[in-house]
């Protein structure tokens, strides 16, 4: 009888806890607020750099309206507080979601944007201005992933506000991606793997034919070509380099 007694007794206890923790909304000063307050409220704070609230806002009105009339710019509004308050994976994470569920939203461009600058902003802070390090010599994925982003708004939004400043940092991303890409090439040439040499060569050529490593990358591409006995794409190579560089340097016979 006494241990039942103690059950019991354990069971009022977990449930008074329950009933306490999920009266916990009782204390928010939103739970009552209406859609069109809630994003008020929410930009307001947002407007203000105050970053932080805006995020539980936006996730509040996301969560409680997710189909309102607020849901769609909430959420654009939400990629770009966490982009502020420096949370670049939920930006990014945030601006995916919104790109899926509205592909054709006229914003959608500046989703894309938005994590363009997220990506960028990775691997390119104030340090690295301060050094004036060579991106070319460290990872470049996340310049990569930003240079897709920004390509995405120049080729498929041309007519956005975002658009011209997407090109101008897709000129910016090209010289540091194509020379890493070339360092790459140059590393596998020197090592006789032929095929790798010039497979990464040929990515420099088809992805940034206007970069300065796009010269020096059909001259790997020759050499591995020729090396692996493709005679022919050799002299497709060594044809386009003296057309387009006509001051480089014609690359050995033997590699």
């Amino acid at each position: 009888m006494h241990a039942g007694w103690s059950v019991a007794f354990a069971l009022v206890v977990a449930f008074l806890l329950a009933a306490c923790t999920g009266g916990g909304d009782s204390a928010d000063p939103t739970r009552n607020w209406s859609e069109a307050r809630l994003y008020r409220e929410a930009r307001a704070a947002l407007d203000d750099g105050d970053f932080e609230t805006a995020i539980d806002y936006y996730g509040k009105l996301g969560a409680r309206f997710p189909f309102g009339s607020h849901a769609p710019q909430g959420q654009l509004d939400l990629v770009y507080a966490y982009y502020r308050f420096r949370e670049p994976d939920s930006a990014i994470e945030e601006a995916e979601r919104f790109i899926e569920f509205h592909p054709r939203h006229p914003e959608a461009a500046y989703a894309h944007y938005i994590k363009g600058l997220t990506n960028y902003g990775r691997r390119y802070g104030w340090f690295d201005r301060f050094l004036r390090t060579d991106r070319a010599e460290r990872d470049t994925s996340e310049f990569a992933a930003a240079f897709e982003d920004f390509k995405a708004v120049a080729e498929r939004f041309p007519d956005s506000r975002y658009a011209a400043d997407a090109t101008d940092r897709m000129v910016e991303l090209r010289d540091p991606l194509a020379r890493h890409e070339l360092v790459v090439a140059q590393y596998y040439l020197e090592r006789e793997t032929w095929v790798a040499a010039a497979n990464r060569a040929q990515y420099v050529v088809r992805n940034f034919p206007t970069s300065p490593s796009s010269g020096p990358a059909l001259a790997i591409m020759v050499q591995a070509y020729r090396a692996i006995g493709l005679d022919g794409l050799a002299a497709d190579s060594l044809r386009v380099l003296r057309a387009n560089h006509p001051g480089a340097p014609d690359p050995s016979r033997t590699p």
